[in-house]
């Protein structure tokens, strides 16, 4: 980038966007992965001055197919996640993609500036899409572009994400600067993904080598975010580990999966390093950690998920919190769009 982008770049207002698809089955490492970091950046958001916005990104789920009233549950399952973790419907602008076409009026216009090649090389359209391209949606290809839109009709500055999505974030970048080169002039920020330090990997409770997942054939596999506070503990009692004492130090979990596994959960939970826990911890027996582990575990889950519970049985609630987010997330986008209207020379009334 130029001196001269890069003095026009910090004329952008910071602001923050991210979103989670909808598809079911909310889990410790939704959690602890991304919707805590989003309440972390809510709070820095009120301390240091910026919006910050996140989303259900429904119309992200429907790239494969999706019963209708299952998508309806998952979304406000997913909203009633979001606000019993902590993100405050006052504090950060909350909602539903589908609520506020601006997306999917923006992520046309993407699909005009987007390359065929660069989609191609998206990593996640190789893994989802497989062998198999030629039946996979056409949404599933090109959504990047919708993401892009998702994240630039609000002149996102930065966006939390993991890993995973670290690519899409660059092409983000890449069809903002290609849109303002085209049109001679720095409209869209060149957006900044977030991901600080190393993201929270929860892995299986049974297999310490595989991710936690709400597609494992075990339940006991997982924590899931509506687990009440029996089941929590039930399923930290009953995680796979070995016979051997923790160690003092990191170093000593190296080949041991699921000690590594269960000593991380009780760093996220706790707020500390693995150093930090293991320097507490280290030499003790697995019969003195578990029942550790699932008192903390209790402590900070079983409050989301009977908030959650109570969120699910009231419906309606959901709905008009995220129906008012959608209202006040279209006061940003709806003049983002209107200028991008008029920058590409499309004639609006």
């Amino acid at each position: 980038m130029s001196d001269t982008s890069q003095a026009k770049q910090t004329a952008f207002k910071p602001r923050v966007f991210s979103g989670i698809q909808p598809s079911g089955g909310l889990t410790l490492g939704n959690y602890l992965g991304a919707m805590r970091r989003f309440v972390d950046w809510q709070d820095r958001g009120l301390k240091e001055g910026f919006e910050t916005i996140f989303c259900m990104v429904d119309m992200h789920a429907m790239t494969v197919w999706q019963d209708p009233d299952a998508l309806r549950r998952q979304t406000r399952e997913l909203a009633a996640g979001y606000i019993a973790s902590g993100l405050d419907p006052e504090k950060s602008i909350l909602f539903n993609q589908s609520q506020v076409p601006e997306h999917a009026q923006l992520g046309w216009i993407f699909n005009c500036v987007a390359r065929m090649g660069w989609m191609q090389r998206m990593t996640q359209w190789k893994d989802k899409a497989g062998k198999n391209t030629q039946n996979a949606s056409l949404g599933l290809f090109a959504y990047p572009a919708l993401m892009a839109a998702d994240i630039l009709v609000y002149h996102a500055t930065h966006v939390p994400v993991g890993e995973d999505q670290k690519q899409h974030v660059e092409l983000t970048r890449d069809i903002a600067a290609k849109f303002n080169h085209d049109y001679g002039q720095e409209f869209f920020p060149m957006t900044e993904p977030v991901i600080e330090g190393a993201a929270t990997r929860v892995m299986s409770l049974r297999d310490g080598s595989k991710k936690m997942s709400k597609s494992d054939p075990s339940d006991m596999a997982r924590i899931n975010m509506t687990d009440d506070a029996d089941a929590i503990a039930s399923k930290i009692r009953k995680a796979r580990t070995d016979p051997d004492a923790l160690p003092s130090e990191v170093e000593g979990l190296k080949e041991r999966a699921e000690a590594r596994n269960l000593v991380n959960i009780y760093a996220a939970l706790s707020d500390q390093t693995m150093e930090q826990v293991l320097q507490d911890v280290g030499g003790k027996q697995f019969s003195e950690f578990k029942p550790m582990l699932a008192e903390l575990a209790v402590a900070k889950l079983a409050p989301i998920s009977t908030e959650m519970a109570r969120l699910m049985q009231a419906p309606e609630e959901i709905d008009a919190i995220i129906g008012k987010g959608a209202a006040q997330a279209r006061e940003i986008a709806a003049p983002v769009l209107a200028k991008t209207y008029d920058i590409v020379g499309m004639i609006r009334s």
